[in-house]
């Protein structure tokens, strides 16, 4: 069984981001970059299914800039026998992705392919479910626990009335949660090994695939500081406060 997992290289998680001063954008210079976390917990669990027998091959993939060949390599250090970057320095949509991973999913022919949930830079959760209605294969999103069995996937996900299992036919997309594992620690070792694994670059022409972006932005803005709280003397002055201070959005 071969399982493709989709990485995405975002601003790390503990930097606090800053918007550029003409507000066109986000501000990632000099900023330090990482594998999103979301993505991070996918690889972890397709390395586990390989470690216990059920998968033989990883492969990771990633689209964007030259630089995203550091997250594959980051992946290949945790498990990942092999990586594929589409290189392109246009600013990928989640639909311009979902039809990268298409494109590679017919050459590569993978049993599972898994996807964090979302991308902690852009939260749009948009790329597994269109990649899996692109592909018209079965789907799980927000996965807290995978199983293989008897050729089927068994997917328990989280939803507002607690736990629900689903049983999907092979090929499928799933989407990884926080809860679905806790991703481990490169290794030095596995690090240098990782510069050594096999990565092939392509371009999404070579795909025949037109990521061009269908959405413009038009303007990003911070979010407005919030005030200081304040301690109100007695229950009327509360009623008060709420009834005519209090913005409802």
């Amino acid at each position: 069984m071969k399982i493709l997992v989709a990485v995405k290289r975002a601003v790390d998680y503990n930097v606090k981001v800053r918007v550029k001063s003409d507000n066109s954008g986000i501000d990632t210079a000099n900023v330090k970059m990482s594998m999103n976390p979301f993505d991070e917990i996918a690889v972890e669990e397709a390395v586990r299914l390989k470690e216990t027998g059920i998968a033989t091959e990883v492969v990771v993939i990633s689209c964007g800039l030259a630089a995203c060949q550091e997250t594959i390599r980051t992946a290949m250090a945790i498990g990942a026998d092999r990586g594929v970057l589409v290189e392109t320095d246009v600013d990928l949509q989640p639909l311009g992705v979902a039809k990268l991973l298409k494109a590679i999913v017919d050459k590569e022919q993978p049993q599972i392919i898994l996807l964090g949930k979302q991308a902690i830079d852009d939260d749009s959760n948009q790329t597994g479910q269109m990649l899996a209605a692109l592909l018209d294969v079965s789907q799980a999103t927000f996965a807290s626990k995978v199983q293989v069995v008897g050729g089927k996937a068994l997917v328990t996900r989280e939803i507002d009335g607690g736990l629900e299992t689903l049983s999907l036919n092979l090929p499928a997309v799933i989407t990884t949660d926080l809860r679905l594992n806790e991703p481990r620690y490169a290794t030095l070792p596995n690090i240098m090994k990782a510069k050594k694994k096999p990565l092939d670059i392509l371009k999404p022409e070579e795909l025949g695939v037109d990521v061009a972006p269908r959405i413009k932005t038009l303007r990003i803005d911070e979010p407005p500081k919030r005030s200081g709280g304040v301690i109100v003397s007695d229950v009327k002055t509360l009623v008060d406060k709420l009834k005519n201070e209090v913005k409802v959005i």
